[in-house]
């Protein structure tokens, strides 16, 4: 049996691949299983600073297995009320990695796979690639944190509009929505992914951490907290041998070499 997720790692890079191209990399119970056990590695290894997330073969991920008779959880006996809680915690798993995370799309996001996509902090899409909620024409709602994220992303009556209808976009509408950060012609993808997490990978981890976790809980603060939270995280970079790094390369006119501490 072919393994359902794929880990490789190069320079703190970690490319994290789904890997069921004959289905479109549509994830079945060991997908989620297999996901969320990388994800938890990753979050404890220090030496990890990007996680690159993307699908083998032609496609991103088509979204959960429906045919797939274990069900989410692996369990057929169980309700499906445990499976779903399980890839609630897979996906919370991948929002609460410290590490800058890329979603790399090509060919189909749809379903929950988009949703994975989105809930990276970073989404770089081929030209020729098709995105879509997908979930009303499955008669279903909304999940793996779709709810939570298109209205932060797009507005509450575009959210709606892409969830009620479910339609097919393209790489340029999710550009002109607000859904993805960066549009590249198919043959860049690859290029352009591996400069931005090279690019991570060698920032200072401590506070690209601090930084996602001020922005991720933003939103949801007021203005008085977020200055709080500011000034607890800047009190302790400035105690962190990075910002020292940071600020002698300045000094010496050369690139600092971050490690994290």
């Amino acid at each position: 049996m072919q393994n359902p997720v794929l880990v490789e790692r190069s320079a703190g890079v970690v490319t994290v691949t789904l890997n069921r191209p004959e289905r479109k990399n549509a994830a079945n119970a060991a997908t989620w299983q297999a996901l969320w056990e990388t994800l938890v590695e990753v979050r404890r290894r220090a030496e990890d600073r990007v996680v690159v997330l993307t699908g083998a073969g032609g496609d991103f991920c088509s979204g959960a297995d429906l045919a797939d008779g274990a069900g989410l959880s692996g369990n057929p006996d169980d309700h499906r009320l445990r499976g779903m809680l399980f890839l609630g915690e897979v996906v919370q798993a991948l929002h609460d990695l410290p590490q800058p995370t890329i979603a790399k799309i090509r060919g189909v996001a749809a379903g929950a796979g988009l949703s994975l996509a989105l809930g990276c902090d970073l989404t770089v899409v081929a030209r020729s690639a098709r995105l879509t909620t997908i979930f009303a024409k499955r008669g279903l709602s909304l999940d793996a944190g779709a709810s939570w994220l298109l209205p932060r992303l797009v507005g509450l009556h575009r959210a709606k509009e892409l969830a009620f209808f479910g339609g097919m976009l393209s790489a340029e509408d999710a550009k002109r929505l607000g859904l993805v950060n960066r549009v590249v012609e198919d043959d860049q993808l690859d290029a352009v992914v591996a400069d931005w997490a090279a690019e991570l990978a060698a920032g200072p981890p401590l506070a690209l951490a601090m930084t996602k976790r001020l922005l991720d809980h933003g939103s949801r603060s007021s203005l008085a907290e977020a200055l709080d939270a500011e000034a607890f995280a800047q009190s302790v970079n400035f105690s962190t041998a990075d910002t020292a790094e940071a600020l002698q390369a300045f000094l010496e006119k050369r690139t600092p070499r971050f490690q994290g501490r």
